[in-house]
């Protein structure tokens, strides 16, 4: 039938790590973009949802898993703070989106049977 979706799929989330330390995942560069864009860790945190303080971990565990700053800040005050993604931010986030184009383009032409857990006439 066309058009109807197959009950069963495949879901493949991607992590970089270096030296075993998660470094960039879905949400992280999630995280990243956002400041990107808002040019904050507070304001990023709030358009995912997410405490600052959470938001302030995952940058400083990013931060220190890669061995490079790929978001710097800016204690705020009376002028205000701020943060910037670095260019080694910059590129992580192209690193990951790349990878990860190329293995949801990988998974797509997978294909799973029909019924995949089916144990077709009591065969083990």
């Amino acid at each position: 039938m066309s058009g109807e979706k197959p009950q069963w799929g495949l879901k493949v989330r991607v992590w970089v790590e270096r030296k075993s330390q998660k470094v960039l995942g879905p949400g992280r560069v999630e995280l990243l973009e956002h400041i990107d864009r808002e040019r904050s860790i507070s304001a990023a945190a709030r358009k995912m949802k997410m405490s600052y303080r959470r938001a302030w971990e995952l940058v400083q565990a990013m931060n220190l898993a890669a061995g490079i700053a790929l978001v710097e800040a800016s204690p705020g005050g009376s002028g205000g703070g701020g943060a910037s993604v670095t260019p080694e931010g910059y590129q992580a986030i192209r690193l990951y989106r790349t990878i990860e184009a190329q293995i949801i383009k990988s998974t797509e032409q997978l294909e799973l049977p029909e019924e995949p857990l089916s144990t077709q006439s009591g065969k083990r």
